[in-house]
Formats: structure tokens, sequence, C-alpha cells
């Protein structure tokens, strides 16, 4: 998925780069190529974040759990 990424964003530099102006290339970079990559690519990425908070808040309630033992010293 990233390679397309990377391909979007070096054709959107591409179509940058031909702008008369700085700002105008700017401009065209930012609305063509990184607002919608940066869009898609966290709307993609949502379920993967979803995975690991969830795998997270099961991780933490391993740790913080009891299991009924014993850890104090011997008497």
């Amino acid at each position: 998925m990233y390679i397309i990424a990377i391909g979007w964003l070096y054709i959107a530099l591409l179509m940058a780069a031909t702008e008369s102006n700085l700002t105008a290339g700017f401009l065209t970079f930012f609305i063509y190529g990184a607002a919608p990559l940066g869009l898609l690519l966290w709307l993609l990425g949502t379920p993967q974040r979803r995975r690991n908070q969830l795998s997270h808040e099961m991780v933490d309630h391993a740790v913080t759990q009891k299991d009924g033992r014993n850890t104090g010293h011997d008497q």
C-alpha cells in the first residue's frame, strides 16, 4: 500500500513543479497530494488502530487481574 502512496506523492510533486509560482505549487501539492493521501491512510489504518487498542486493553487487563495466588512471604 505504501508504494502506491509514494507514487501518488511523486505525481503530485511533479504536478506542483509545473506550476507558475511557489504558492500555486505548494497548494497543488497539498490539495492534490498530501491532504487526500493523509485522509486515505488514516481511514485505511483505522482497523489496525482498533486491533492495537484492543490488544493493549487485553494485556492491561491480564496484568492487573488477580489470579488468586498468594505472592506474599512464606511464614
